[in-house]
């Protein structure tokens, strides 16, 4: 029987850490249960000899790949001799060819490899890919980016469905994305941030949150502008509500698509995509029919793990005799995914067309859905019976469970990182730049057990070297920048090491803030991060100098009792006066502080302040631009706020043309500091 230390040993040595520490700085202990639970969702047996010799063998035995950092370091070779003859096919058809060399610490190793690329190593009846990563993801100065218009660059931050464009019907889709992007192009914005396009579940239009999808490596059909791929389609506006009525709406775009498909299942455009995007598009079309058919019969069987047996992966049997029984069903969903692929091409291209040197900026959400697509196709890839969350904190003091799965960091290893370059490559595909939500999963996750509670979970380590390294190939294969949303606690060293990596980071005004109150300085801020007002999940500038993110929690019942309330209120009028010393002494604003309900006047003097910040970008988002009080989401509320909703006031051709946004479009990119100041 093992005993709680060989437990403890196992998992430390499994990657699961056994404490850690809280907000306060006190050690916390993880549980046996969740250490046996973190175990056996990675595939390692409970008996202590039996889970380090599976482990052993995974480290004694030639990976499927290898990463390594182009430069005179040699790359280590696991499970290989030193002597052994080898060689090496570099990618583009140059050869290597030799015997191991001894490393430092006895291991055998690779001579220094100076190309990029994915090259095939050869060791006599074994091989493997070896992926040589440059030092440092693709760079702004390497776009050109810093360059532009004379000034560090600026880009605006989109929610997808809060666009209006003629063919909408009542959802923001890439056809608005395009219009921004010509309009913001124009005047010198060199990227468009956009929320995530992740696919949802078209068989339940109620599920809208863009960080929950189904398939991050799909689109989410709802987004698609039929006449990227098809030309011309009927202008239908949809409603003019200020809110997305999303179950409305969303059933009326998939009837549009299907009659659309009904009319062009044939289109040679469509015939090629789906070759091309092979199995995986046909796994995550399948799962949407049959999603459906499931639903229909049975609301229960919502989740894939819910249905008949015979439909328990993609390949099964059952699965094989469904799609030959609805052929046009699954080539439906396939041809869905043929239009928002176009869709964000063109989006894409128009923004190029337009002068950016970025522009998209994808969102890489941190999970997905256990339920869904991605986790019914990558059974192997995604770790079972746990799910993603955050330790208990200021802001969340039971912690959060947020329901998503991740990949198993052992799968990975032993799968040669099939799955996550798969999904970095989905991301980067028809974008400039990706902004990877939650960053901090790139070396650990917090994971929760079915069933425990948020803080009952432990800190799961990620193989992070080879991930960044991964992500630095791919991003210069793909001419793309990242950005790594680096917000809350932070693994030792996190920073160093994405700044190492050429991986911005995230500045955001709100938590740029002394511990004595006082907001600093923005020529301070770090050149290897994004300026920003606000994000998505944070009050905007209107609402936060009003108050509103407060207003919200308090009636929502947010807030453990009304002293809190009381003394969040107390704190944002220090805050406000603070912030407003700032704006001053950065030569943003003159004059008197604006009284708590005039948010507007307090706009312009963040556009300056925020656009002056030394950091490498920066991101103004929409709704600070239009200077609207209300924020995309409240975090801590599902139904209780329009989260995932609002619409803005305007086509998004002539968004920013009403003067006073015009007004601060220009002072944001005026403050942006000139290559020479910074």
């Amino acid at each position: 029987m093992t005993t709680d230390d060989q437990l403890r040993a196992m998992a430390e040595a499994a990657g699961i850490a056994t404490t850690w520490r809280d907000v306060h700085g006190k050690e916390q202990s993880v549980g046996p249960d969740t250490l046996r639970a973190v175990m056996a969702a990675q595939g390692l047996p409970e008996d202590a000899a039996e889970a380090r010799e599976t482990l052993r063998a995974l480290a004694d035995r030639l990976p499927p790949l290898i990463t390594a950092t182009v430069g005179p370091d040699g790359v280590q070779v696991p499970g290989a001799e030193i002597g052994h003859r080898f060689r090496l096919d570099i990618e583009g058809g140059n050869r290597i060819e030799g015997h191991l060399e001894q490393g430092w610490g006895g291991e055998a190793r690779l001579p220094a490899i100076s190309t990029p690329g994915y090259h095939r190593l050869h060791l006599d009846d074994a091989h493997c890919i070896v992926a040589a990563a440059p030092a440092r993801c693709v760079t702004l100065d390497d776009l050109g980016a810093s360059a532009h218009g004379g000034a560090l660059p600026w880009a605006l931050a989109a929610q997808i469905y809060s666009l209006r464009s003629p063919r909408d019907m009542g959802i923001g889709d890439f056809g608005g994305v395009a219009a921004l992007a010509r309009a913001a192009g124009r005047r010198g914005c060199a990227a468009i941030a956009v929320s995530p396009a992740h696919a949802l579940f078209s068989a339940d239009v109620g599920k809208y949150g863009p960080y929950s999808p189904s398939s991050r490596i799909f689109l989410n059909v709802l987004h698609a502008d039929p006449a990227a791929a098809l030309g011309h389609v009927p202008d239908d506006f949809g409603s003019p509500d200020t809110l997305v009525d999303w179950p409305s709406a969303a059933r009326r775009k998939l009837d549009r698509l299907r009659a659309l498909y009904e009319a062009a299942a044939d289109h040679p455009g469509f015939v090629d995509y789906r070759n091309e995007a092979g199995a995986a598009l046909e796994s995550h079309a399948r799962f949407e029919a049959l999603h459906a058919h499931l639903l229909a019969r049975d609301p229960a069987l919502w989740g894939w793990r819910d249905w008949p047996a015979e439909f328990n992966a993609p390949n099964s049997p059952g699965v094989t005799r469904f799609a030959r029984d609805n052929p046009a069903e699954v080539a439906f969903h396939a041809f869905c995914q043929w239009l928002a692929d176009a869709s964000r091409g063109a989006a894409q291209q128009a923004a190029r067309d337009a002068g950016m040197p970025i522009g998209l900026i994808a969102d890489l959400a941190v999970g997905t859905d256990g339920g869904g697509s991605h986790a019914w196709s990558h059974q192997r890839a995604i770790l079972p019976d746990v799910t993603v969350g955050a330790p208990p904190d200021i802001f969340s003091p039971l912690g959060q469970d947020w329901g998503l799965t991740a990949f198993s960091p052992l799968e990975m290893k032993a799968g040669g990182f099939a799955a996550f370059l798969e999904l970095v490559r989905a991301a980067f595909r028809h974008s400039g730049g990706v902004r990877v939500d939650h960053a901090m999963g790139l070396q650990r996750l917090w994971v929760v057990p079915r069933g425990a509670g948020p803080a009952e979970g432990a800190y799961l380590q990620y193989p992070i070297d080879d991930l960044v390294r991964l992500l630095a190939l791919e991003s210069h294969r793909h001419r793309a920048i990242v950005i790594g949303e680096d917000l809350g606690t932070l693994p030792e060293g996190f920073h160093g090491r994405m700044e190492k990596a050429g991986i911005l980071g995230m500045k955001v005004l709100w938590f740029e803030q002394e511990q004595d109150g006082r907001f600093l300085a923005p020529r301070h801020w770090p050149r290897n991060a994004t300026a920003m007002t606000t994000t998505h999940d944070l009050p905007t500038v209107v609402g936060w100098w009003q108050g509103r993110d407060i207003t919200w929690r308090a009636e929502l019942g947010l807030f453990p009792d009304v002293a809190t309330a009381k003394r969040e209120e107390a704190r944002r009028e220090q805050d406000r006066t603070a912030l407003w010393t700032a704006f001053l002494e950065s030569g943003a604003a003159t004059g008197d502080q604006p009284e708590p309900e005039d948010g507007e006047a307090v706009v312009d003097a963040a556009m300056a302040h925020v656009g002056g910040a030394g950091c490498a970008l920066a991101i103004l988002p929409l709704e600070d631009a239009l200077a609207l009080p209300e924020q995309p989401n409240l975090p801590g509320t599902v139904d209780q706020h329009p989260n995932w909703r609002r619409r803005l006031d305007g086509e998004a051709t002539t968004l920013l043309d009403a003067p006073a946004v015009a007004r601060r479009l220009e002072l944001f990119a005026r403050a942006r500091p000139s290559l020479q100041e910074t």
